[in-house]
């Protein structure tokens, strides 16, 4: 399909913001719309790929937690049969202190040493107190862990851990297009190929930082402004998703686990997926043959490279990245392999059979001290000035509204705020959102 030259709203990028925006302008269909996205087909950060020995990885672990019933009934109505799902118990461990702690952390330390038992309790008594006499609310996301859980939980897990994580102290669908430059005065779309598309409408999920530095036509004072907002109010890390394929039967160590924490330095990780676990159809039948890439410890020797036949099973890592945790691309697959049996995911002798590692420039909008007064300074200039309304994980940039459900949402209410004016939730409150089971919206009486 051709670009089209106009519309009234056009949608860039087709990941769970962008698909929600679509699904609610095809409801309406009352106004004209595309949707266009840089890569090959949709999905963005929700998608799924497979290696070439056939195993499946998430972009990070995809499972669904819903706050919304129009969101639930998209669903239901994409994958109406029983037979589509696969669901399971959630199992979540924590490693901590050569053992596996049941999460949540902070309501098991009883399977911890005793001595880091009383650390524990006695943190929490601390924080207890502290909660009494404090006058203000914390100032930082360290402080709230002290005063909410204690030193002693807050060392054991929540400094260390969530350190690994933020890396710091159809026919209407077009892809392959990617975009250049918004011009905002001008209601144009610039892409790469040459072409542009007019619009009345824009909604983007671009990186916000990528939106504002590639904005043209903009009031000089203005722009400078915005830019100024995002470059020293918003935070972002970058994050490896790296899988193993391995030939053998799912070891009773691991039995029915999900997905597991790591907040100590023994691994390079700080949440691993049995993806396995998740569906049997992520990994090769067993009647599939695949050759041994090498062993979990290449120190076991040369595998034979003869293709044979499985069973398999899955491991997928995720892996943090900044300015304060730098990543080494080269050596981090190995890096990886080595903290999996460090941490008993794997054994020395264990065959790897196919191996998969992708990095993610923008992983976590991290929900910085400056970010909420970053924002403030730029979306609302951006819709009240030039009908652009950039939501999404990274166009809206509120990691606690950033889930795939947050995310479907944020481009439904954000079509509805650029047709009729209506509020937009799940951007302004996200605590409410999150507190309830939204029904008030439903996909089949939901058309204005």
């Amino acid at each position: 399909m051709s670009v089209p030259k106009q519309v009234d709203v056009l949608v860039i990028g087709a990941g769970p913001t962008g698909l929600g925006a679509a699904k609610r302008l095809n409801q309406l269909n009352s106004a004209s719309w595309a949707l266009i996205d840089s890569a090959d087909e949709a999905g963005g950060l929700a998608s799924t790929d497979v290696t070439p020995e056939g195993f499946l990885f998430d972009v990070g672990g995809h499972v669904i937690f819903s706050h919304y019933k129009y969101f639930d009934d998209t669903i239901e109505e994409a994958l109406p049969r029983e037979e589509d799902w696969y669901t399971m118990q959630r199992v979540s461990y924590v490693r901590c202190k050569n053992t596996w702690v049941p999460y949540p952390f902070q309501n098991n330390i009883s399977v911890l040493p005793v001595d880091d038992q009383v650390k524990c309790i006695e943190g929490m008594i601390d924080a207890a107190d502290e909660r009494v006499r404090a006058k203000g609310i914390p100032t930082n996301f360290d402080e709230w862990i002290v005063r909410m859980m204690g030193v002693g939980i807050a060392d054991l897990f929540m400094r260390p851990y969530n350190f690994k994580v933020w890396a710091v102290p159809t026919t209407q669908l077009l892809f392959k297009k990617r975009v250049a430059k918004i011009d905002a005065k001008g209601h144009l779309a610039h892409l790469e190929d040459g072409s542009s598309v007019q619009y009345k409408h824009l909604i983007t999920t671009m990186e916000l930082d990528f939106l504002v530095n590639n904005l043209e036509n903009v009031e000089p004072k203005s722009h400078g402004i915005i830019k100024a907002a995002v470059r020293e109010g918003l935070v972002y890390s970058s994050t490896h998703v790296i899988g193993i394929g391995i030939r053998g039967v799912l070891p009773p160590r691991i039995g029915d686990k999900c997905w597991l924490y790591f907040p100590e330095d023994d691994s390079p990780f700080y949440r691993a997926t049995i993806f396995s676990n998740y569906s049997p159809n992520n990994c090769p039948q067993k009647d599939v043959k695949l050759a041994t890439i090498q062993y979990a410890d290449p120190a076991h020797g040369t595998p034979d490279k003869s293709a044979r036949e499985g069973p398999y099973w899955s491991l997928m890592m995720e892996v943090s990245e900044s300015h304060l945790k730098p990543v080494n691309m080269q050596t981090i697959l190995e890096e990886t392999i080595k903290g999996c049996v460090a941490t008993a995911l794997m054994q020395l002798g264990d065959e790897i059979v196919s191996t998969y590692h992708r990095r993610f420039a923008h992983g976590y909008p991290i929900p910085s001290l400056g970010r909420d007064a970053a924002l403030d300074a730029v979306l609302p200039p951006l819709l009240d000035q030039h009908d652009i309304l950039s939501r999404g994980r990274f166009g809206s940039w509120k990691y606690e509204v950033g889930n795939q459900d947050h995310s479907f949402m944020l481009g439904v209410e954000a079509v509805d705020r650029a047709l009729y004016g209506s509020p937009e939730m799940t951007l302004t409150s996200p605590d409410f959102v999150n507190s309830r089971q939204n029904k008030e919206r439903r996909l089949t009486t939901a058309a204005k």
